[in-house]
Formats: C-alpha cells, sequence, structure tokens
C-alpha cells in the first residue's frame, strides 16, 4: 500500500524535525495517528496522553513543537487544556483534531488559543500537512473555512455587533502603520511570504511585526489576529 504521508519534506534536515504530543482518550486513535505521522521523516511522536489533565507533565518533560489535541476527554477536555498550555511561557502549538465540527466547537478551539482544528476523518497527508503548518507558526484552516466560521460568530456575543466592531478597532489603533498593515493581511489569511510581496517586506520582518502584533495584542497566535481584525471588519 503507498505511504499516504509520502512528502518531499519528509527528507527535512533532521534539525528541522518537529516534536509532536499526541492527546487522545482514544488507545486506537493514538495508535493510527503515531503510524500515521511517522510515515512522514520530518515528524517525531515523543509522547501521548489519554486525558487533558496529563499533558502539563509531558509537555514540561518532552517539549513538543506541536500538540495534536482531541476536545471531548473525560476529566480535562481539550479546550480546557489549550487555554492552560497556551498560558505557559514558550507554550507548544496546538492542532485540534477531533470528530465534532460545529462553529461552536471550532471558534471555541481557536479563541482557546488553538492554531489549527482538523477533523479525524481528514486525508492522512492533509493531517501531516496541517501540522508542519502550525508548527511553523502558520494557522491550519484554509481562509474560506475561517473567514465563514468569523463571519457567523462575529458581533454574536453580549456586546453586540456594533460594539464588538468598537471594541476591535479600539484594540487595533494599539497598532502602528505597518504592525496594522500585516495584521489585515494576517485577517485575509496571507501567509508571511505572501505578506512579505504584498507589503515589500523581507519574511523575517513580517515574523518580527507578527511577533509584536501578538504581544501588544496579548494575543495567542495569528488566528486570533484574523478573528480581531475581522471583528473590526478591516478584513
Amino acid at each position: 500500500m503507498p505511504d499516504q504521508t509520502a512528502d518531499p519534506a519528509d527528507s527535512a534536515d533532521p534539525a528541522a524535525r518537529i516534536a509532536v504530543l499526541l492527546v487522545d482518550d482514544d488507545p486506537l486513535v493514538r495508535a493510527g495517528l503515531r503510524l500515521m505521522l511517522g510515515g512522514a521523516g520530518d515528524i517525531d511522536v515523543v509522547g501521548e496522553a489519554a486525558d487533558g489533565g496529563e499533558v502539563p507533565a509531558l509537555v514540561a518533560a518532552h517539549a513538543p513543537d506541536v500538540v495534536l489535541m482531541d476536545i471531548r476527554m473525560p476529566h480535562l477536555d481539550g479546550l480546557a487544556a489549550t487555554e492552560a498550555l497556551r498560558r505557559r511561557a514558550e507554550p507548544p502549538e496546538v492542532l485540534v483534531l477531533t470528530t465534532f465540527h460545529t462553529d461552536e466547537h471550532v471558534l471555541r478551539a481557536l479563541r482557546a488559543g488553538a492554531a489549527g482544528f482538523v477533523l479525524k476523518d481528514t486525508p492522512p497527508r492533509e493531517i501531516v500537512a496541517a501540522v508542519r503548518k502550525v508548527a511553523a507558526g502558520e494557522p491550519a484552516l484554509s481562509p474560506a473555512v475561517l473567514q465563514q466560521l468569523i463571519a457567523q460568530v462575529s458581533g454574536a456575543g453580549t456586546e453586540g455587533p456594533a460594539r464588538a466592531e468598537e471594541h476591535a478597532r479600539r484594540r487595533l489603533a494599539a497598532l502602528g502603520e505597518r504592525e496594522r498593515e500585516v495584521a489585515v493581511a494576517v485577517g485575509r489569511g496571507r501567509s508571511n511570504a505572501e505578506i512579505a510581496a504584498e507589503l515589500y517586506m523581507s519574511v523575517p520582518t513580517v515574523k518580527t511585526h507578527v511577533s509584536r502584533i501578538l504581544t501588544k495584542l496579548d494575543l495567542n497566535n495569528r488566528v486570533q489576529i484574523a478573528l480581531l481584525v475581522h471583528d473590526a471588519r478591516e478584513s
């Protein structure tokens, strides 16, 4: 049977290998994921957890680059575990992998700090690609999916659309002109390379601006920048 995860990246430099922690209460799912990711030459599964409560100790022990996180678990669910992880200094990226695909679950996961959301019936090659994307600091959601989700919930909280927009605009006002341009481009789903080309910057400069935006706005990742930009109706 052909290796469904084979990819040119499989020959990547060993120094660029991606360490992954699997978190799912189903041992068969974990075994399948380990087998799938093991077929990618640049990914190492460094540990497994059956519940969100086990994650902090495993992250401290193995320092994974990416945590592949289920949502529903018996004691501490994946959303709470993600929130706790993203509060750590230099936290790993979190990629939610689940059977649940309602807008509510997706947005809760993203607002908790997850860098991506992938369904368990996603083809193996795409799951591997999603792990690589979040490890590189890119969201693992297509712009079309992200915009559809945001559009359905934008301003749906207790504040109402007008106040949500006003609040988002106030937060973006804290950014410098170039930072704001980068934030808007992130909101459109652009990659670092695409932003660099559009705004005539180097990729390292884009990365620096993204880091400053995250710090200034107290956000976890690019997905949350995109959410804020859409709330402000800047995208």
